[in-house]
């Protein structure tokens, strides 16, 4: 006699590995956390500081990325409770519970510009390398009156850094970018 097998019917442990388990992991990954990087300072004409603002929670990368693009397209971030220090927003980054980078964009009047993430860990390295040479050349200027040429240096650095997007996210972070409404 020889039994068998239905399409219909998978091993437990098939399904535990290819469905509950993956959901597990993403369910510890999350809330996503969104926050916006950019440059704070009490006079327009002085260079400031650099700082960091949270802007709230997602509970899905849509999710997180439609929080990121409200926020920044309002023009409400402040970078405290008073109205003489001025934040000039740079860079939205979505991370998840575990500071893995899920993605991040520059702001360019308005609007996220999310960046494309790494394909490979050997183009993650190679971006790292030019980070760092770019961070390097920030810290080694010859004119430390200069502020402001190394802040630019350390933002084209902190835009590479962008797409180092964490090997748990980059497949989704991917798709997500070839949805139209992420443009």
């Amino acid at each position: 006699m020889t039994l068998s097998r239905h399409d219909s019917f998978r091993p437990v442990g098939q399904i535990l590995a290819a469905e509950v388990l993956p959901r597990l992991h993403l369910a510890q990954k999350l809330p996503l956390r969104v926050s916006c990087i950019g440059t704070a300072s009490f006079d327009v004409d002085v260079s400031g500081f650099d700082h960091s603002i949270p802007l709230g929670e997602g509970q899905s990368p849509e999710g997180a990325m439609s929080l990121a693009a409200l926020r920044v397209s309002r023009g409400d971030i402040c970078a405290g409770s008073d109205e003489a220090l001025r934040f000039r927003p740079r860079l939205a980054v979505i991370q998840d519970r575990e500071l893995g980078l899920v993605l991040a964009g520059e702001i360019r009047a308005g609007v996220i510009l999310w960046q494309q993430p790494v394909a490979s860990d050997a183009e993650a390295r190679r971006i790292v390398l030019e980070a760092s040479r770019l961070r390097g050349m920030a810290f080694n200027m010859p004119d430390h009156r200069d502020h402001g040429s190394a802040r630019e240096l350390r933002y084209h650095a902190s835009l590479l850094e962008a797409r180092l997007v964490d090997s748990f996210w980059r497949e989704v972070a991917a798709e997500l970018l070839m949805l139209p409404q992420a443009a």
